[in-house]
């Protein structure tokens, strides 16, 4: 009791009901006017007004004739934040609950010269021959979040970077054709994932789906391996795409405000 008597002591209700003005005009990118939103704060005019104007004054909001909206400060102020905290700490939730949803390993990896690098990763229950942790190296080429990644390339980058590239066969599904690789890749970006069979390992199928940040453009990839034993590619794309997807969501989410 002596705790609960302590919080209430402790809580500052205007406060909590500035910020829930903060919310209510984050809601409304566009404006509310002071009726509008003692409405929906459930507030006086007077009230609303109160905190509106306090707003204003902080530099948190802009009145534009009879409407207020927030103002960029509260960006900044979260950019501020999100820089001192490491990227992959926000992706890491979103990749657990796929992980295990689909009792698989989740991970993510950008493209470094000729590899993708792991740079997060939940493992699966099941064990594959590939030792992966964060900071491995595989080739760009053969891999899917490689692909995803490759994807994101102009088409005269991507050519550069496969005439370059050492293409070596890893199992005999592996495609090593560079025109091949072209239109798969080109495959890939139109269709905005991609899928791998056992062409990195025999037995392990991968799919995997671009990060974006705030223009568009793929920052990193996000995947989902399984042993070739538990589901076929059609599987795959009808059961684990969907959810990889909205994983992707999820993560790219934080990058757009990067």
């Amino acid at each position: 009791m002596d705790g609960d008597a302590d919080s209430r002591r402790d809580h500052v209700t205007s406060l909590e009901r500035g910020l829930g003005v903060m919310e209510i005009l984050a809601a409304h990118p566009a404006g509310l006017t002071l009726s509008e939103t003692a409405d929906k704060a459930g507030l006086t005019r007077a009230g609303a007004r109160r905190f509106l104007l306090t707003l204003v004054a902080t530099g948190y909001a802009v009145q534009t004739g009879r409407h207020f909206s927030l103002s960029p400060r509260l960006l900044t102020q979260a950019r501020t934040w999100l820089q001192g905290v490491p990227l992959w700490t926000f992706a890491e939730p979103f990749m657990k609950e796929t992980a295990a949803t689909l009792n698989e390993s989740c991970s993510a990896a950008i493209l470094s010269g000729e590899d993708m690098v792991y740079v997060a990763r939940v493992p699966g229950p099941r064990i594959i021959a590939v030792d992966l942790q964060v900071g491995a190296h595989l080739p760009a080429f053969c891999t899917a979040m490689g692909r995803v990644l490759l994807s994101g390339l102009a088409d005269a980058e991507l050519e550069v970077f496969l005439a370059r590239a050492t293409v070596a066969r890893r199992t005999p599904k592996t495609e090593t054709d560079r025109a091949k690789l072209v239109n798969i890749i080109a495959g890939v970006r139109r269709e905005g994932f991609a899928l791998v069979d056992e062409e990195l390992e025999i037995g392990l199928r991968s799919i995997a789906v671009p990060l974006r940040d705030r223009s568009g453009a793929i920052v990193a990839a996000v995947n989902v391996s399984t042993q070739s034993a538990r589901h076929t590619p059609a599987e795959m794309e009808a059961q684990i795409l969907p959810i990889l997807r909205t994983t992707a969501a999820g993560i790219s989410d934080f990058f757009a405000v990067q």
